[in-house]
């Protein structure tokens, strides 16, 4: 039997880029931190109710007055069970990990999709962050960054960006190709026919992709909450650790019901953009 030792190879390859790209990571995780405690300075910075209104008028504006029920009354249920604060770290957590897996994810879904030398590169890449366990995202992210918010983060945005790419690469490739010789024959530019034709064609399949890529996000709050991102993963690792059925469950209920708003306005979003 031949020992590969390739955790060994690892370990070299994790401590080199510790060494050699500390700043960049030094810089990355700067960001990261900047942007996840202004978000959740800002929700809690705002009161239980206002947040309540605001989600349950976008709802209503986005989806249907059914949904901004369900998301005054499911935050409403959320609030009495004191869970607010965590909560609101879990939201700041998802938005700040899904716009940072957007930013590079639909950029990267262009260009494979415009490229198929990319694509064939990307895929197996894609096939490999999507398969391996969500735990082991938490390694790397650990050794990188030490434990806290940051790290969670970090894992969460790896562990939630193939949707994006893959939806906004399927998208572009599905635009009709009679549309695209027709902006051709007009003389478009390749950005203004990815602009102007591509991107609004293909918009209620990117749309599907955001979606995916908040739900997995979501999914990985309680994992992330083993390496200290806190919010309502943290609580149900308490139930879970220190046996608080009744906490593990409430925390369960509340990251339910963001997850259910969450995944109704995407939705929708992408239905009025068809």
């Amino acid at each position: 039997m031949i020992d590969l030792k390739i955790g060994y190879f690892f370990e070299i390859i994790v401590n080199w880029l510790k060494d050699n790209w500390g700043v960049f990571f030094d810089g990355i995780e700067a960001f990261i931190n900047f942007f996840i405690e202004n978000l959740e300075g800002f929700f809690g910075w705002l009161p239980w109710y206002v947040t309540l209104i605001i989600l349950a008028l976008i709802a209503w504006k986005i989806a249907s007055r059914g949904v901004a029920i369900f998301t005054a009354v499911g935050l409403w249920v959320i609030y009495n069970m004191n869970l607010w604060p965590e909560t609101m770290d879990t939201f700041a957590l998802v938005v700040s990990a899904t716009v940072i897996a957007l930013i590079i994810g639909i950029p990267a879904g262009i260009w494979a999709s415009k490229s198929n030398g990319f694509f064939n590169f990307i895929r197996p890449v894609l096939d490999f962050m999507q398969t391996l366990p969500a735990f082991v995202y938490l390694i790397p992210a650990v050794l990188f960054f030490g434990l806290g918010k940051v790290p969670g983060a970090v894992a969460t945005v790896i562990f939630s960006m193939p949707p994006a790419v893959r939806f906004t690469n399927l998208a572009i490739r599905q635009v009709p190709q009679e549309v695209v010789e027709a902006s051709d024959s007009f003389g478009a530019t390749p950005m203004q026919k990815l602009f102007k034709v591509e991107l609004p064609i293909a918009t209620p399949t990117i749309f599907a992709g955001i979606n995916q890529t908040i739900m997995l996000a979501l999914s990985m709050v309680v994992i992330s909450a083993m390496i200290g991102a806190g919010g309502l993963g943290k609580q149900v690792l308490n139930g879970i650790t220190q046996y608080k059925i009744g906490l593990g469950f409430e925390s369960g209920i509340a990251v339910v019901i963001l997850a259910m708003v969450l995944d109704r306005i995407t939705q929708a979003l992408g239905k009025n953009n068809k």
